[in-house]
């Protein structure tokens, strides 16, 4: 399994350097929850979760979720 940060509101994946892509596969991969969570808390990045990625069936299982050092929502 995979574990990596996703962005809650765009879906797409943190490759690094500021950087995200819609393809998993491509995504940076972290040796564990606690590391994907530290690193998700400083990107700019609103809401994120960290998931698992199972890639022989293309599964997704959400581990945590958080919010990085991006712009707060404002309420409607």
């Amino acid at each position: 399994m995979n574990i990596l940060i996703e962005d809650a509101d765009s879906l797409k994946f943190f490759l690094g350097e500021g950087r995200w892509t819609k393809n998993a596969v491509e995504g940076k991969r972290y040796a564990g929850t606690a590391l994907a969570l530290k690193a998700a808390k400083q990107e700019p990045v609103g809401k994120f979760n960290i998931v698992g990625y199972i890639g022989e069936n293309k599964q997704f299982i959400n581990l945590d979720h958080g919010r990085g050092k991006g712009p707060a929502e404002i309420p409607a």
